[in-house]
């Protein structure tokens, strides 16, 4: 859509200008709201407007309408004080105006914070405690030697100490200054769990801001989540961003690949890990095993690349973010987050962001360091005009101010917080840290109340208890998942690791359940209608041999240590994935004889499952957390012998020497 039909669309409309976009996600309303000219349309434009035009209007419509703009109320909001920050350090959105509504970019005039900080902005700039040391000075000197000697003031209201406390190194001047003050929406978000919710950018508006970053060296950080890995996983992330590919196993492959002037590489950092075992050493020991899922979820792409680049941390507990803070200090450039929404990208911003400034950082970066910025419109940085970055068709918004402890992100589990890029400079311009807004991640939450979205989120680990599903029975999670054995006389344990409530019952109860056609007192938090939508997902093979694992003492090394090959059942599992929400393991044991076929096939037991749409559901190969965090259960190893019973032992003892004197 060109910028002259964009124009005189939106300026024939008498509905005001931001009814269909929010101004924090398209500048170009923002600029016909000012009536400034437009030069061009806009990438930003192009690429959230009209690709996302469709969503806003069938998703947020009712949204918008019930909460207006912070311009609709406040006609002089839209000529915002130039003291307001270029864009709020929070959630990114573009600054708007001063307003009372819940909107990204409003700010509430009556919250101390805004005041504070603009009160700040309109002081003075001159030293005015060198003014009133020297009328205090001024004042003492009038009052009489003797009264001075009296007080013990002689020495201490002199000019040359005041001059030298004040503009001299000796004193420790503290800033007192206010920090950036968020906008209303993070406000809301950080104290009453609550905000409007925004349109999710696409994965080529992703690629526009990498393509504008101001440094010739970049690093892509691909964020991950550990509740349900890999369904996190952007596919063709390389591919789609125009990035460098990853390297392969052969020896000769290039380390360092230069695109139009600029590198690229990318990482993958897998959050959260704290979710998969109740201990740092158990994680570790799980690399390989989140390699290899990683690997396969790839696809023909990941065969035979080297995957050295994988974290595994976890920013609750500080599992390896130190190093990771480590190497984005060396690296410098432009660090950028990319992932999707609610993967825990601003959580993990606050830990790994280098705060402070070391020795190494205060050198200045000259033009042939290789750290050097580029001429890009992400350098843009004039307070005058706060669009000017729209006007030249940039999508970056300017940076925050250099600090050594600058405000961080609105870290909330409420999906889709960060609205806009937030670009973080550190290390005395080294470079610069970039958390951007995240992908979609499905619309599972729309089939769920809303006063039950937040209990979607994973939020620590879970320790599940077994479950039995028997023939002719089904497991329900909260109504919006059934899973149901299909082999008429195999038994099926399964571990829910997902903080939504799990129940087993019969399979007819379960489906009159889950399609909301009989009412029971199970709890359930699908809205009403949605048991309509209840679609097969598949028929699930339960395919992965854990018969090593899971035959106990049989085929441990330290007890009987048998081979598989003499037992005769097999034990196969699979980690069923709910998209956004956790993990369900499923175990079943099955004799050998009845699952080896006669053309020498393996017949795996398999599982029905009935989800919303017949989406939001994967599998994965088992990663057995139920045996890394299980109740720990005392062996007959464990306990001692039971002690003695002493009672008339006193007394026996006394016969018995009686006995042997007389004897």
């Amino acid at each position: 859509m060109s910028a002259r039909i964009s124009q005189r669309f939106i300026l024939s409309s008498s509905a005001p200008l931001s009814w269909q976009t929010p101004s924090s996600l398209c500048p170009l309303l923002e600029i016909l709201r000012l009536k400034a000219p437009i030069p061009c349309c806009s990438l930003y434009t192009r690429n959230f407007y009209s690709a996302t035009q469709a969503n806003t209007l069938g998703q947020h419509s009712q949204d918008q309408q019930a909460v207006p703009q912070c311009e609709s109320r406040n006609p002089a909001a839209s000529s915002s004080p130039p003291n307001l920050p270029q864009s709020c350090p929070g959630c990114g959105a573009l600054t708007l105006g001063l307003g009372v509504e819940e909107q990204a970019g409003c700010y509430n005039p009556g919250r101390r914070s805004v005041k504070g900080f603009l009160d700040q902005a309109d002081r003075p700039k001159g030293n005015s405690s060198l003014a009133e040391s020297e009328k205090i000075n001024h004042a003492v000197r009038q009052a009489g030697d003797a009264i001075q000697r009296k007080l013990g003031l002689e020495c201490r209201f002199s000019t040359d100490s005041v001059r030298q406390g004040v503009n001299g190194s000796n004193e420790e001047t503290k800033d007192n200054s206010w920090p950036l003050p968020p906008c209303n929406r993070c406000h809301h978000l950080l104290h009453h769990s609550s905000a409007s919710s925004i349109v999710n950018p696409t994965i080529q508006s992703i690629h526009q801001m990498i393509s504008e970053s101001p440094y010739s060296y970049n690093h892509i950080y691909h964020i991950l989540d550990a509740a349900d890995f890999p369904l996190s996983l952007i596919p063709q992330l390389q591919r789609r961003l125009d990035l460098m590919p990853q390297r392969s196993q052969n020896r000769r492959a290039k380390t360092r690949v230069f695109h139009q002037g600029r590198r690229a590489e990318i990482s993958f950092i897998i959050t959260r890990s704290d979710l998969l075992a109740p201990q740092k050493q158990q994680v570790d020991a799980l690399m390989p095993y989140l390699v290899q899922v990683l690997r396969d979820a790839l696809g023909l792409s990941g065969k035979d690349v080297r995957l050295g680049n994988v974290r595994c941390v976890s920013a609750k507990r500080g599992w390896w973010t130190k190093q990771v803070k480590d190497e984005i200090r060396h690296r410098g450039g432009g660090g950028w987050m990319v992932g999707k929404v609610n993967v825990g990208k601003s959580n993990l911003f606050q830990v790994v962001f280098p705060k402070g400034a070391k020795e190494r950082d205060l050198k200045p970066i000259g033009e042939n360091n290789r750290m050097a910025k580029v001429t890009s419109c992400g350098d843009l940085t004039d307070k005058q005009s706060r669009y000017d970055a729209a006007d030249k068709g940039c999508v970056l918004p300017p940076p925050q101010p250099l600090q050594p402890f600058p405000t961080m992100p609105t870290v909330s589990h409420f999906p889709g917080t960060t609205a806009s890029p937030i670009r973080v400079p550190f290390g005395n311009g080294k470079g610069e840290l970039i958390d951007l807004p995240g992908l979609s991640r499905g619309s599972l939450e729309d089939h769920v109340l809303k006063s039950h979205r937040s209990d979607l989120v994973m939020r620590q680990r879970v320790r599940p208890k077994q479950l039995v599903i028997k023939p002719g029975q089904s497991l329900l999670i909260s109504s919006l998942v059934r899973i149901t054995p299909t082999a008429p006389d195999v038994t099926v344990l399964a571990y829910p690791f997902v903080p939504l409530a799990s129940h087993v019952t019969s399979t007819d109860k379960a489906i009159a359940i889950s399609t909301q056609t009989q009412s029971s007192g199970v709890s359930t938090i699908a809205k009403p209608g949605v048991g309509s939508k209840m679609a097969l997902a598949g028929p699930f093979q339960l395919q992965w041999n854990v018969t090593r694992q899971r035959a106990g003492p049989l085929t441990s090394a330290a007890a009987v240590g048998l081979s598989t090959k003499v037992l005769p059942f097999v034990i196969f599992s699979t980690d069923i994935l709910i998209e956004g929400c956790g993990w369900i393991e499923l175990v079943a044991q099955v004799r050998k004889r009845e699952v080896e076929s006669m053309d020498g096939s393996t017949a795996f037991p398999k599982v029905d499952i009935w989800s919303p749409n017949g989406d939001y559901i994967a599998e994965r190969r088992p990663m057995n957390g139920w045996l890394l965090g299980r109740p720990k259960v005392e062996g007959a190893r464990g306990r001692t012998r039971p002690r003695r019973s002493m009672k008339g032992a006193k007394k026996a003892m006394k016969l018995e020497r009686r006995r042997r004197l007389h004897s």
